[in-house]
């Protein structure tokens, strides 16, 4: 659980809780659609306010009648669980439909759970004095009512300011989380793995293509690190995507996958490697991610003996570009070798974020070369004058050499392997650029290099 301060946004479908929690939160998390049940799981994300830190959920609507579809009896479970956890409950109403019966059977449920509880009368787009439909809301039994407007923010400030008020006055201060996307087909065991690693069922598990929409933030401690997992939609075909709520959810999976520091490639062993699941991970190589391949629903009897054989020729031929990645099979419905993954995250995350300096990284250059000669070509051999490493995540170094065409790919390839095993880079893509002592960009960091360090490159 988060050692932050919990505040759910509940509330009858098509009330706005999705379009409120985007509006505090600063960014597009929660899908928004007029369609009715969009919004699934618990969708969570960090907020402050006036320095002070709390974790906001956005749940499905509330609807107390059960369903008989199986994914609206999960969303209404999920929707109980965030009231259960909470430490502060805001109720949202629609101030344009007016206080309908479904939600004084909801303010009952809220106000049985002795949590405090603000309700938050939405659609309040005028600016002004509040319409008198606003007051009918006191017949709740809720003393503490704020008129908003999601859409334009008018009244978030003074909503904010009352979800503080049942906070401690403690300065926000803690460990950056480090973020993990998980990532995968639909139905390869994204949201089972997340429920195993919170022991609760965190996110709704179905048979049923399309279940998880949401990219769903959750946060969990392993020692003094914290990590914030994020399950995303099932990435499908192009040409298998019929709904729009779908697209939406896929343009989160993609997003999950640029602010993510870490992503883990989740792969049905019982199946093998797919093209799509190769597609879906050169999104996270091409995105410069620390990767994890992780092959699920495997467990001690089958999945060393499975591994050995289908999934490593699986492997050599469809992702043969993440040969650097750590490969780790797990069950994530029996919780086999499922908590080894935090150690493998830990490392793509350091290898990722790794800073080399420069004279470090030159005494490498030159061991390198002293082991294998440079190739040569008619009589002219590869002179690589200087290496520096010029930003992390990826890690990314720049090559100044007399001639690009000498500096072969084989050779590239050497660097590369001896860099990940000196310096531990597993995990992570790792980004060449070559610059060629002719070209302005080499010469103006080859002069700045000369006046600061004194040194003599052409009698190099």
């Amino acid at each position: 659980m988060s050692s932050k301060p919990v505040v759910a946004l509940v509330g009858r479908p098509n009330v706005g809780k999705s379009t409120l929690f985007n509006k505090i939160v600063g960014r597009r998390l929660s899908i928004v659609s007029s369609v009715s049940g969009v919004t699934r799981d618990r969708v969570c994300a960090s907020c402050s306010w006036n320095n002070l830190s709390f974790l906001l959920v956005d749940t499905g609507g509330l609807e107390l009648v059960n369903s008989k579809t199986e994914i609206l009896n999960e969303v209404f479970k999920q929707t109980k669980i965030a009231i259960e956890t909470a430490d502060v409950l805001v109720f949202v109403v629609d101030i344009t439909s007016g206080m309908l019966n479904q939600d004084k059977e909801i303010a009952k449920v809220l106000i049985k759970s002795k949590k405090p509880i603000i309700v938050c009368v939405n659609k309040c787009d005028s600016i002004g004095k509040v319409a008198s439909d606003f007051y009918e809301f006191y017949n709740l039994g809720i003393p503490k009512l704020i008129s908003t407007s999601s859409i334009h923010g008018h009244g978030t400030g003074d909503l904010l300011d009352e979800i503080l008020k049942f906070f401690n006055n403690s300065k926000f201060s803690e460990k950056e989380a480090v973020k993990v996307a998980v990532i995968g087909k639909p139905n390869v065991g994204k949201s089972s793995l997340i429920n195993n690693i919170l022991k609760e069922e965190r996110c709704i598990v179905s048979d049923v293509t399309g279940t998880t929409r949401d990219s769903v933030d959750v946060e969990v401690c392993r020692g003094d690190q914290k990590f914030c997992f994020i399950d995303t939609a099932g990435l499908r075909k192009k040409s298998k995507i019929s709904e729009d709520i779908e697209k939406y959810s896929i343009i989160r999976a993609e997003s999950a996958i640029k602010r993510s520091d870490v992503c883990l490639i989740i792969i049905d062993s019982t199946i093998g490697i797919t093209q799509q699941d190769s597609k879906i991970a050169a999104l996270a190589n091409d995105a410069g991610k620390g990767c994890v391949i992780v092959a699920n629903k495997t467990d001690d009897k089958c999945g060393k003996e499975y591994l050995s054989k289908s999934f490593k020729n699986d492997f050599i031929k469809r992702l043969s570009f993440l040969s650097w990645a750590e490969t780790v099979s797990i069950s994530a419905k029996t919780g086999y070798k499922v908590e080894t993954l935090f150690s493998y995250i830990n490392d793509a995350f350091k290898a990722n974020s790794l800073r080399i300096s420069t004279g470090v990284i030159n005494s490498f250059l030159s061991d390198v070369t002293l082991r294998v000669e440079p190739p040569s070509s008619k009589g002219r051999r590869l002179k690589i004058f200087y290496l520096t490493q010029v930003s992390i995540n990826p890690p990314t170094f720049v090559f100044f050499v007399n001639s690009k065409k000498l500096f072969r790919s084989s050779y590239q390839r050497y660097i590369e392997n001896r860099l990940r095993l000196v310096f531990n880079l597993r995990s992570t893509p790792i980004r060449f650029i070559i610059r060629e002592k002719k070209s302005k960009c080499f010469l103006g960091i080859h002069k700045s290099y000369k006046l600061t360090h004194n040194v003599n490159f052409n009698s190099q």
